[in-house]
């Protein structure tokens, strides 16, 4: 584990996925990515596809300092983003979350390469990696699933300003 101040907005690569620092620059492309009615449909917020309601997302990923943009690492283009948030150094824990990909990736990969990306980068200092997802999102929770995320709670967190409902996954660094 490194003892250095975490940096929660790294340039990762793999081979299906490249992240990298989100910028103010990037909202048009990204709304492109979101803009899909089906990628929300299971979230908590809905039509966050609808360019107002996108855009309180996007500023809030440029507020957190952890907001990560999806490239597709052929043509670079956006496909998706997610980011890190809630760093606590006293118990050593960070959220990854707010992640989505267009359709066209789902199933191929790239989401569990892009939580693995995330997490593998994390564990230089988190001991434990943590997911809120919406109790209707049951895509997002099977896909915890599979990369070996326990749940850990049902309870309400904040989200923007409102309590709001959610499932606790966790992954903790083996040693």
């Amino acid at each position: 584990m490194t003892t250095a101040e975490p940096d929660w907005q790294p340039v990762l690569r793999g081979t299906s996925i490249h992240l990298r620092p989100l910028c103010a620059d990037d909202f048009e492309a990204l709304h492109q990515a979101a803009s899909d009615p089906l990628i929300w449909a299971q979230h908590s917020v809905p039509d966050r596809h609808e360019r107002d309601v996108f855009r309180r997302f996007f500023d809030g990923a440029l507020a957190c300092g952890g907001g990560l943009v999806a490239q597709d690492p052929a043509t670079s283009r956006v496909i998706g983003s997610s980011r890190y948030y809630e760093w606590n150094p006293a118990d050593r824990t960070v959220v990854i979350g707010y992640s989505f990909l267009e359709r066209a990736q789902w199933g191929t990969g790239a989401n569990r390469e892009m939580k693995s990306l995330m997490i593998e980068h994390a564990f230089q200092w988190a001991e434990t990696v943590l997911f809120h997802v919406s109790p209707g999102n049951v895509r997002s929770q099977r896909a915890l699933e599979k990369i070996g995320a326990q749940l850990l709670e049902r309870t309400e967190v904040l989200v923007g300003d409102v309590m709001s409902p959610r499932h606790i996954f966790a992954i903790r660094r083996s040693i």
